[in-house]
């Protein structure tokens, strides 16, 4: 059973109410020594104690057992790690003492690396638009998902019951979905042709209860469609529930939420968790294999590796990137602490981007951060629908990452030596990257306020 620590949630309590621990500790029957040992995250609450808070206090146990320590680690490890702090490393002990004995600074310096960060941007980048900011309706959706760990177990529970009399052969589910919907629903489905659909994949006209499918999906997506519209109609009260608990303040963030939840919905149904990390353990994580075993497409297969994260059955950590030819993260998925999923992407040594040369094919790399953390990325191009002649070569790129100390769980890394492999020096992004005398550099960086030497030219007209 997961241990529950609830330090600094006992503390604010504690302090919001003005008690000492000797008064808290009498109301709620156990000794001052003991409140001293939960507040500082050296025992664990047990239930006894958390329906006692309940009923003195009268505050939700699930408010308590919030644990955030994690998300504000893998924060803080980020924020330490930008250059303006070069010199001042704190160790992970130091770090995990100030989140429990200092949450509420903890936090004020991460809203404030924050504000320096977006003020950074503003005066470094004033003539470039700024992508995803930190409220906007996709950060607002990613930070949720972050928030569970990018695991949702109301929505597994939900999948692992939605084929009630037993799954349909793989062959079958397009047809068994088609009518579910019709049987239960009352929604017919229909394909549609492309011309009918300019520029879309699926509508769905609640007054006529249909649903439009454009021919340009390939039967895995038409498939996956169908599981996330089953998602919206029949487990509406569901993901109401996970969105009111969000707690998001922007209706438009509120229903991008929706959306992330029900494609959340559909892979948990198309690859049910069990069989699915059976199936990555047996293949050694062959996305390929996966996919074609289970009726998915590439991407599908990946995304649904990074939620491989239930107490006493996780699978490998990894983070998940998508990105257009033009460098840009379309979407990023995050099932660690490492800063390069959280913030990465854009380092130009890193051969996501170069694997558009190649198109199909799997490129792995090992890479090393300024830190001197390492990673194992794989990456590979996925197609996108095409709809006309003029339309070809509609890619875009993934990339697949996890710990170095992962690597051997990988098949991809068969054949590579960890101990001998060419780590690849990246950063997160040239503003911030402090390796000067990289030659893909395209920005100089923040903190680099050494003067131009206009009698040397070095790799970049930054490395002068």
């Amino acid at each position: 059973m997961q241990k529950t620590f609830i330090g600094p949630q006992l503390r604010r309590l504690r302090q919001e109410r003005r008690e000492t621990q000797g008064a808290m500790a009498r109301t709620l029957g156990i000794s001052a020594s003991y409140v001293n040992l939960l507040e500082n995250n050296e025992r664990s609450v047990s239930v006894q104690v958390l329906l006692r808070l309940m009923e003195e206090y009268g505050v939700d146990w699930r408010d308590l057992a919030d644990d955030q320590t994690g998300s504000m680690l893998a924060d803080l490890r980020a924020c330490l790690q930008d250059p303006i702090f070069a010199g001042s490393q704190p160790d992970l002990a130091q770090l995990r003492a100030s989140i429990v004995h200092a949450p509420d600074l903890a936090a004020a310096l991460l809203r404030l690396h924050r504000a320096y960060g977006s003020a950074i941007d503003r005066l470094s980048a004033l003539s470039q638009t700024a992508t995803d900011p930190a409220g906007s309706p996709e950060a607002s959706v990613h930070a949720i998902f972050r928030r569970n760990r990018n695991h949702f177990r109301e929505l597994e529970l939900a999948a692992e019951g939605f084929w009630e009399g037993g799954r349909p052969d793989r062959d079958d589910v397009y047809a068994s979905l088609k009518a579910r919907l019709r049987d239960r629903m009352g929604v017919t489905v229909r394909l549609a042709r492309v011309e009918d659909m300019p520029g879309a994949l699926r509508t769905y006209d609640e007054a006529r209860r249909e649903i439009l499918l454009s021919e340009a999906l390939d039967h895995p997506n038409r498939s996956f469609q169908l599981v996330h519209m089953c998602a919206l109609l029949e487990r509406r009260g569901l993901l109401d529930s996970l969105i009111e608990r969000a707690g998001l303040a922007d209706p438009t963030a509120d229903s991008r939420l929706r959306v992330e939840l029900a494609n959340y919905f559909a892979a948990a149904v198309l690859m049910p968790y069990a069989a699915f990390l059976a199936e990555a353990r047996a293949t050694k994580y062959d996305f390929d294999l996966m996919a074609t075993r289970f009726g998915v497409s590439f991407e599908q297969a990946c995304h649904r590796a990074t939620t491989l994260q239930r107490e006493g059955a996780m699978g490998v950590p990894f983070f998940f990137l998508r990105i257009d030819k033009g460098g840009n993260v379309t979407k990023r998925f995050n099932a660690t602490e490492f800063p390069l999923a959280e913030y990465g992407g854009a380092c130009p040594r890193l051969d996501v981007h170069t694997s558009f040369r190649t198109p199909g094919r799997i490129v792995p790399q090992f890479v090393e951060m300024p830190d001197g953390s390492r990673f194992f990325v794989v990456s590979r191009t996925v197609d996108r629908p095409t709809w006309f002649r003029h339309a070809q070569d509609n890619r875009l790129a993934v990339a697949m990452g996890c710990a170095i100390e992962h690597a051997a769980q990988i098949g991809y890394a068969e054949g590579l030596s960890v101990t001998t492999a060419r780590m690849t020096p990246i950063g997160i992004n040239c503003r911030i990257c402090p390796r000067t005398g990289c030659d893909q550099r395209a920005h100089q960086a923040v903190i680099d306020t050494r003067p131009v030497d206009e009698r040397r030219r070095g790799a970049t007209r930054f490395d002068g």
